[in-house]
């Protein structure tokens, strides 16, 4: 919603206030679907050549996702603590043994399958899973595990971010493409040298519209919305850096509740569970 919100007061601050100073946007009109075809066409191509089809089709859905903003929402981390809460416990008072069908094959699993949500990232799941099989292998040392994790955690992070970092490549590049635009259009005018100096002027004003356009969509569009992406992927990240807290906390020799908590800890601020809250949710579980 703010999104779109701020699209209609750039639209409406840059050309209501160009209209307001006693300025005409006929010229701006007649120039501007020529001008787009060639500063959008480039580009569009310089985009497509710069990424893997990948990155494009990422790029492309990151709009929806910056407009919709993160999709971990308060409920899914309590969700994701009450999850934890049950596999280390469980870990606790049964042994290994008993979560390894469940880490097996978590499509499957009663436990996982209370969070569909958790269960359908997965990232998410692959990471809890994965955590859990290396302790069932004796692989008890916290710092160990809390680098590996860490390790996982940072490659999906670089390769989530790749779209955003795609749109803000192609956001450095359009004022330089509306250059591109504007001297085509001085190389028009200068073919157009012995007409008269309104025609010439009516020309040199189109030329000068590319310019316009390459700047104004580079800083008023689209790098705003590589900087929402980005803001939204590192917020969903932070998704992730829990299991980790929570799961490093565990092999500490935390009790279950105690490692959630310390994971609760870090959750970020909008989305925190209270402690009376998380309580609440983790007294109603049965294990």
């Amino acid at each position: 919603m703010f999104q779109i919100i701020g699209i209609v007061v750039v639209f409406a601050m840059v050309f209501g206030g160009f209209v307001f100073a006693g300025g005409n946007l006929e010229p701006v009109l007649e120039a501007g679907p020529h001008e787009m075809i060639i500063i959008g066409g480039a580009g569009i191509g310089s985009f497509l050549i710069g990424n893997s089809l990948k990155t494009v089709i990422a790029a492309a859905t990151g709009i929806g996702k910056l407009m919709a903003g993160p999709k971990w929402k308060p409920k899914d981390y309590t969700d994701l603590l009450s999850l934890l809460f049950i596999l280390t416990k469980t870990m606790k008072t049964k042994g290994v043994v008993a979560i390894e069908s469940h880490i097996e094959k978590p499509g499957e699993s009663t436990i996982f399958q209370n969070y569909p949500k958790i269960l359908k990232d997965h990232f998410a799941t692959d990471l809890i899973c994965d955590t859990l099989r290396m302790m069932t292998m004796n692989l008890e040392d916290p710092h160990q595990v809390e680098d590996a994790i860490e390790k996982q955690i940072e490659k999906h992070h670089h390769e989530a971010h790749k779209p955003a970092h795609a749109i803000q490549n192609l956001a450095d590049a359009m004022p330089a493409l509306g250059i591109v635009a504007a001297v085509l259009g001085i190389i028009k005018t200068m073919g157009a040298i012995d007409q008269p100096p309104a025609y010439l002027g009516k020309m040199i004003g189109s030329a000068l519209v590319g310019t316009f356009l390459g700047v104004f969509f580079a800083y008023g569009l689209i790098g705003p919305f590589a900087s929402r992406l980005g803001q939204v992927v590192d917020e969903e990240g932070q998704f992730y850096k829990i299991i980790k807290d929570v799961l490093v906390a565990h092999l500490h020799g935390n009790a279950a509740q105690v490692s959630v908590e310390l994971g609760r800890g870090q959750i970020p601020s909008a989305s925190q569970p209270s402690f009376g809250e998380l309580e609440e949710a983790l007294g109603a579980i049965t294990i």
